[in-house]
């Protein structure tokens, strides 16, 4: 029977623990290595609601992108949100498996998702590292020009945002830029690399200012929105390698922020 350390070292080959960002804590955060698994849930975040869910539908092992423990935990304790989880999965007897920014930055990972579902042809590396064959976001291009109208649409229907925020810089939407998650600082590296637009998340004021004068498309498509792409992915990935395994994807979590 397939067991949390097999299902671990699968991921840890899709996503290299090694790519992760120096500030970032992935992998088994919590829970029992050699135990067996019959049923996986994958979701963005480890919520309350998520273990609840795992609770539900029996999975022994949840496997998310956000990083259950993320600062240095000194205690494990009830009265503390991160501690409560801990302890609820320990009790029950689950693990997390967290594969943050090395799933960011990996081939098929976050960024190759969102590409796809914005139907971008990807054509490079928007921050290549390394020997420039990985790196952060994707560059790509659709198959005919778009009016920007018609590509916040497709943005806000596809990624299901319950609203974007964005910046028109007068321009129809072809060569296009996109990092999941918190991407505004990578804004210079889509305009070196000639893009039109580029669809990331949680921009800062500046940063759409500067693309405003820049004359470049730049849309908030949300956090959860731009990242939660991938856990169809993950889920279908997991299947690829163990087909005897329950995978689904959660049905409670969803998008944090909602619009008036």
């Amino acid at each position: 029977m397939t067991t949390v350390s097999e299902i671990l070292h699968f991921l840890e080959e899709l996503a290299p623990p090694e790519r992760a960002y120096d500030f970032d804590n992935v992998g088994l955060l919590a829970g029992f290595p050699e135990k067996p698994v019959t049923r996986v849930l994958t979701a963005l975040d480890v919520t309350e609601a998520v273990i609840g869910e795992a609770e539900t539908v029996g999975a022994e092992l949840i496997v998310a992108h956000h990083p259950l423990i993320f600062h240095p935990l000194r205690a494990v304790r009830s009265d503390d949100a991160t501690g409560k989880k801990v302890i609820r999965l320990l009790q029950g007897g689950r693990s997390a498996i967290c594969m943050h920014t090395n799933l960011d930055v990996a081939f098929g990972g976050v960024n190759d998702a969102l590409a796809e579902v914005l139907g971008l042809r990807v054509t490079g590396i928007l921050a290549p590292e390394g020997d420039g064959s990985w790196g952060l976001g994707r560059v790509g291009e659709l198959p005919e020009p778009m009016a920007l109208d018609a590509f916040l649409a497709r943005v806000k229907g596809r990624l299901l945002a319950s609203g974007l925020r964005y910046v028109s810089a007068g321009r129809p939407v072809q060569r296009v830029a996109c990092c999941g998650g918190s991407g505004g600082s990578e804004l210079d590296a889509a305009l070196r690399q000639g893009c039109d637009t580029y669809v990331t998340a949680d921009l800062k004021y500046d940063q759409l200012l500067r693309a405003q004068e820049e004359g470049i498309n730049l849309i908030d498509a949300d956090h959860f929105c731009t990242e939660n792409v991938v856990v169809p992915k993950l889920r279908a990935s997991l299947l690829g390698r163990f087909p005897d395994l329950n995978v689904t994807v959660s049905q409670v979590h969803g998008q944090t922020a909602r619009f008036y």
